[in-house]
């Protein structure tokens, strides 16, 4: 089985178009790590996109704020804007549909499904010592998680917890053959605003058949999806990371 991982699209409809081009006909279901909304200028587009095409969604920090479901009072001021901003946007099918995602880890075949940490939803996996303790949650070999925007993740090994780094820049994709014996912690990246350095956008496909996992960067129209943020009245920060990728 083929699947397109994506995670952290933030209501950016430009980079999730470009993902989903790049990536036609190369899975056969889709699966999401969550944060559909938020940031972005395109909430509606993001979550009839997830409710049309994506066979499983667990839900993200910035679903629950938009939902209603999240104390904002721990979300920086930008972050805020953004939240309040997204749950006014967004139709009443789509606010009871990110009302109902479930929490993450969510079983998949054999494999799950995270937005953060496997031991919670709001943990950060950014280094490999946070990594360490998350990987006693798990209860399959191989996690998909999100949240940090950092494509990449984590191997387990007998001897120590090693990082994945990100695909060089030059290229486009790269192939990491899962090991038998270790145990991964995989983020995809982030779709709408990665925070790694490149500014294309990201995704992953995992061939569990195989036991491959393929990350994958494309470039999408950022100066579409900035003219848009700052067009709907959202904090200019928004728009300027997109360009590089911070």
């Amino acid at each position: 089985m083929r699947y397109l991982i994506v995670s952290d699209l933030h209501a950016n409809r430009e980079a999730l178009e470009a993902v989903a081009r790049e990536a036609e006909d190369r899975y056969d279901s889709i699966l999401c790590c969550g944060d559909l909304v938020g940031y972005g200028a395109d909430p509606n587009a993001a979550v009839e996109w997830a409710r049309a095409r994506c066979d499983r969604v667990v839900r993200g920090n910035h679903d629950k704020a938009a939902a209603g479901l999240e104390d904002l009072s721990w979300f920086n001021p930008v972050a805020r804007t953004a939240a309040e901003w997204t749950a006014r946007q967004l139709t009443p099918e789509n606010l009871a549909y990110l009302r109902a995602l479930p929490r993450g880890p969510l079983p998949v075949e054999d494999f799950e499904l995270a937005h953060g940490s496997p031991a919670d939803e709001d943990e950060y996996l950014s280094w490999a010592d946070q990594a360490f303790t998350a990987f006693d949650y798990m209860e399959s070999r191989v996690t998909f998680f999100g949240h940090t925007h950092l494509q990449g993740g984590f191997r387990k090994t007998l001897a120590n917890v090693e990082p994945i780094p990100r695909p060089p820049a030059a290229l486009d994709r790269v192939m990491l053959d899962l090991r038998p014996g270790s145990v991964y912690l995989i983020n995809p990246g982030s779709v709408g605003q990665p925070r790694d350095g490149d500014p294309r956008a990201a995704f992953a496909i995992y061939d569990s058949g195989a036991g491959i996992v393929t990350y994958w960067r494309v470039p999408y129209d950022v100066a579409g999806a900035q003219r848009k943020i700052r067009d709907a009245g959202l904090p200019d920060v928004l728009a300027s990371r997109l360009q590089n990728g911070r």
